[in-house]
């Protein structure tokens, strides 16, 4: 899971004060962590069950935990927090931030790594609408296991707390986290400490529970249940769901506490409840076989709580999942970001909900979207074990292509050799694969899922491409050089008006199509003319000395490039304003106007496209956010000058 915080601090020194350091250590707590946190909920009561067909006995609990516990070590020790922190750009980590790397290491090879990043980011929408139901849900169960609420609290009125508390959430993402975001570390403190001391507390009735830290129990479970084995390694793998935040997020907080956070709290406390729960099994085991009676899985999480405790317990994971919630809807505005400055998606109305954090941001089209995606699957699934089987397949993916991504980066931007790279990689890509392929065997059970959602988003990242695409290639053979057309208007000069004209063109050394069409329509030049086009770099953000290029054409041309961060919002008005540029030409915001070139899409059946994706394409387009908005034009300045392409 790709995920992003409330808050977006500087991005912290390598050598950061103690004071600083521990600051940002648990704020990373209350991010970072929220979703890989909260899965001790779920997790090993869902691995178990996979075992339950013939019963379940000893050895299979202690081989569940066993996978569990070196699931954690290998995959998210070893290489997350590791080996894939260290692949960072400019500090940022996530899919995205991976892709961008990849992208400038290959160079003009760079469409491979651009279908990975791609697919990452589509498997991520399906990863970021599962997490919020998913958690929310199994928290609220909870209810269930105190004796005195469970007739009240049946699966109807579970479903309607759960509803309740996600539309909730949802609706007040508009207002910003910022006067709450301060409690997520503090109270994510509190839940690792209460898990890891619940678990203690349960390891020391059963000391012999330590064994299964050998992984020889996970292999003869494994060995002896054939495919049942698949699915229960399938189910294992929710006890690693969001360890993809911990390298979305290095950006924020930094790699140094993370890997304090990691280490020193949420590792041990996780390993320490997984434990108390196989170790409260384990007795359960032996004290219905004592009795004659069955054995049955259970809610084990909350049931190894005492009755006077636990609905405290319910109450502080309510607040953990709401926690891991948020931070997967403002992962999903960060990506999305990210997303449209590197051309994948149209722009989207992205609005900033803090005047002092720049990573305080709303997608109003993002949030909703993916509250009706939770809702749907809250109603459909009902139960969390119904639903844990649609929450696998998701994150493997992304896992795996993370994966692909890093040998792409080690092999080409570190230089490694293919031998070396390969013996780092390969370890990392087959447990990747065979968590992938176990968690596909469950496609039926839902994991069909986030494979839809991640399709529907893949289809509309390459139709927008596709469409783009066209649309520049058709604007490349109607363009003409600028330089020709500035020498050509030198020699007869048409009629001037005063003030400055600033066209925006995505192509610099061509004359604008909005340039064209004013000269052909209007039959004038403005007295000052800037050709602006904004560039995204392949790093989340670009110095302010580096931001503007500025290329004199002739005494009425100006060409300004205006380079931006993947990781940062446009101001064209703010920064042609900058002395670097305005010293060429002194902008007078009065005098300024904006053209920009609008384009009316035809679709046609017999070129381009196919019709129904002209159809996906046009509906793209007629919803993408006014470029105005997105450059932080003035309405009241921009003037639009197009004509009609057929896709």
């Amino acid at each position: 899971m790709t995920a992003a915080t409330a808050t977006k601090p500087d991005s912290p020194a390598p050598h950061a004060p103690h004071p600083a350091l521990l600051a940002l250590t648990i704020g990373a707590i209350g991010v970072v962590f929220g979703d890989i946190g909260t899965s001790p909920l779920y997790a090993f009561r869902e691995a178990l069950s996979q075992t339950a067909g013939d019963g379940i006995d000893a050895g299979e609990i202690l081989g569940v935990l066993s996978l569990a516990i070196w699931s954690l070590i290998l995959v998210v020790t070893v290489k997350y927090v590791i080996f894939l922190m260290r692949a960072d750009n400019q500090g940022e980590g996530g899919v995205l931030a991976l892709t961008a790397l990849a992208r400038r290491a290959l160079g003009r090879r760079s469409l491979i790594a651009l279908v990975l990043g791609a697919a990452g980011a589509s498997l991520f929408y399906g990863d970021a609408i599962i997490t919020p139901a998913l958690s929310v849900l199994s928290a609220v169960e909870g209810l269930k296991t105190i004796p005195a609420l469970a007739t009240i609290f049946d699966d109807s009125a579970i479903l309607g707390v759960t509803i309740v508390i996600l539309v909730a959430l949802f609706f007040i993402q508009s207002r910003g986290t910022a006067s709450v975001s301060a409690l997520f570390g503090p109270v994510c403190i509190v839940w690792f400490l209460a898990i890891g001391g619940l678990g203690l507390w349960h390891i020391t009735d059963e000391p012999s529970i330590l064994r299964v830290l050998s992984p020889h129990y996970g292999a003869i479970l494994l060995a002896t249940h054939g495919v049942t084995g698949l699915f229960v390694l399938g189910a294992v793998f929710l006890t690693v769901t969001g360890a993809e935040a911990l390298t979305a997020d290095m950006g924020h907080f930094g790699i140094k506490p993370i890997r304090i956070g990691w280490f020193f709290l949420a590792f041990p406390c996780l390993v320490l409840n997984y434990l108390g729960q196989g170790a409260y099994a384990l007795n359960a085991l032996e004290a219905a076989a004592a009795s004659g009676k069955p054995f049955v899985n259970q809610d084990w999480f909350f049931v190894m709580a005492p009755e006077s405790v636990r609905p405290w317990l319910i109450v502080l994971a309510m607040l953990a999942t709401v926690i891991a919630s948020q931070a997967v809807i403002t992962g999903a505005y960060s990506l999305t970001q990210q997303a449209i400055q590197l051309g994948l998606l149209p722009r989207l109305r992205i609005l900033q909900t803090s005047a002092t954090q720049a990573g305080q941001i709303y997608l109003p089209s993002i949030n909703w979207l993916l509250l009706a995606g939770v809702l749907v699957l809250v109603i459909q699934f009902r139960t969390s074990s119904a639903m844990a089987a649609a929450y696998g397949i998701a994150v493997t993916g992304t896992m795996v292509v993370t994966t692909l991504l890093a040998y792409i980066v080690v092999r080409h931007r570190w230089n490694w050799g293919r031998p070396l790279a390969l013996a780092v990689i390969l370890p990392f890509l087959t447990l990747d694969l065979i968590f992938f392929g176990a968690n596909i065997l469950r496609v039926i059970e839902g994991g069909w899922v986030p494979l839809v959602v991640a399709g529907a988003i893949g289809l509309i990242i390459y139709t927008w491409n596709r469409g783009r695409g066209i649309v520049r290639a058709f604007e490349a053979r109607q363009s003409v050089p600028l330089a020709d057309l500035a020498a050509a208007l030198a020699k007869r000069p048409p009629e001037r008006v005063e003030g400055t004209a600033v066209f925006l063109t995505a192509n610099p050394d061509s004359a604008p199509g909005a340039l064209l069409h004013n000269l052909k329509h209007n039959k004038v030049l403005h007295e000052k003319n800037l050709i602006v086009s904004v560039r995204t770099a392949d790093r989340p953000s670009v110095e302010a000395s580096e931001r503007s290029e500025i290329r004199p054409v002739d005494d009425n041309f100006v060409i300004v490039v205006l380079t931006y961060g993947f990781m940062e919002s446009p101001d064209v008005p703010r920064d042609l304003g900058l002395e670097a540029v305005s010293h060429k030409k002194v902008l007078n915001p009065a005098k300024t106007s904006y053209f920009i070139g609008r384009n009316t899409i035809k679709p046609a059946a017999n070129q381009g496209m196919p019709l129904w994706q002209d159809r996906i394409f046009m509906f793209l387009q007629r919803n993408a956010s006014d470029p105005t908005d997105f450059l932080k034009i003035p309405p009241g300045k921009v003037l639009e000058l197009g004509e009609q392409v057929t896709v």
